[in-house]
């Protein structure tokens, strides 16, 4: 079996309301829907959402390092020689989305050839994830009408916080009036994306405190070295890295220098395999890890749980996989289904990511 065609589809698909954070907004999902095509007619299928004022790629740019760079030297290449398949991506610093989406498809490729489910091939752990829910910016009482409403929709009970706006009492507002409306038994935990300092972190931290939040996740700059190390010194809960550890070198320089206590993988921007590498760093390391979400279509969410559902470890928590339901529609298929609040995996050979191609020609943009 040899790779014999890679496609870069851009498409737009428009998402119901805009999703506000600390580190910008999203009112349309612009990804670039990743095929690996075959000499036998099999296809592997990946979803790369471009996060230009995260990680600095945007459409266009995974588009053009895919058909321009990477296809050209990945032709020819057996799906399963995945340690020179690598050779190859390693050769290009960063582009981190479009490596991840290669990766994945590469697997879903190897899944459909064995007749294996992709999920047992990397571990098998469980059939299912927990799911929580992200609450972007809005006025406290607004959030907490969402997320009773996701709680009594979806039987989703634990929540992610995006926070990280000054004032500072705007964030902190929403911490006690979720936590008094949702009561004791709902997870709250909070992500910040770098939206303040470190200082103003702790302050948010000491004025929640009582509220049971579990963890804090990208407080602020990794940049800013010295203070946030003395926040995760002072710190009673986790602080999770994310964006500054999209690698499994950031991860181990996180860890090593103290910036972060926990480690946030996402599948969208590390793929398959280097997420293995990133979970065996942080298991070997007693490090609790969390499954995040890059604002993920239900193909991206299908990997989340393909990926974390397969280990322990990554299972533990739950995954962050509900934002495609804000989203006006999807490409997959066969819709996911959130039910009793978790997502299972697809029992089929590969990650079962199927295009619905009506859908994929109506939204595409090429």
């Amino acid at each position: 079996m040899k790779i014999e065609r890679i496609e870069a589809i851009p498409y737009a698909i428009p998402y119901t309301h805009p999703l506000r954070f600390a580190s910008g907004e999203v009112a349309t999902a612009d990804h670039v829907l990743i095929r690996v095509h075959t000499d036998d007619g099999l296809v592997g299928t990946a979803d790369a959402p471009p996060r230009p004022y995260t990680y600095g790629e945007t459409q266009q740019s995974i588009r053009t390092i895919t058909e321009d760079v990477f296809a050209p030297q990945l032709l020819g290449l057996d799906p399963f020689d995945r340690e020179r398949i690598h050779e190859v991506l390693r050769r290009t610093i960063h582009n981190q989305v479009a490596k991840g989406a290669l990766d994945i498809a590469l697997w879903d490729l190897i899944g459909q050839a064995t007749a294996t489910q992709v999920h047992k091939l990397l571990g098998g752990y469980t059939e299912s994830m927990r799911v929580s829910h992200m609450l972007g910016f809005k006025p406290a009482q607004e959030l907490l009408e969402e997320a009773l409403r996701f709680g009594q929709d979806y039987g989703i009970t634990t929540f992610k916080l995006k926070v990280g706006r000054r004032p500072l009492a705007l964030d902190i507002e929403a911490c006690h009036v979720l936590r008094e409306g949702l009561g004791e038994d709902v997870e709250l935990y909070l992500d910040a994306n770098r939206g303040w300092t470190a200082n103003e972190a702790m302050q948010v931290l000491q004025r929640t405190e009582g509220l049971g939040l579990t963890m804090l996740e990208e407080p602020c700059d990794a940049k800013e070295a010295m203070s946030r190390r003395r926040l995760v010194e002072k710190s009673p809960i986790p602080i999770v890295g994310d964006e500054s550890v999209p690698t499994a070198g950031d991860v181990s320089r996180e860890l090593l220098s103290g910036g972060s206590n926990a480690i946030c993988i996402k599948t969208a921007r590390s793929g398959f395999t280097e997420a293995t590498e990133i979970l065996g760093l942080c298991t070997g390391l007693g490090v609790d890890v969390t499954m995040g979400n890059q604002i993920d279509t239900q193909i991206g969410s299908l990997a989340t749980v393909t990926f974390g559902a397969a280990h322990e470890a990554s299972s533990r928590r739950a995954g962050e996989l509900s934002n495609f339901l804000d989203m006006a529609d999807d490409l997959l298929a066969e819709p996911l289904a959130i039910r009793d609040g978790r997502i299972r995996v697809r029992e089929v050979p590969g990650v079962g990511a199927a295009v619905d191609e009506d859908k994929l020609a109506h939204y595409r943009q090429d």
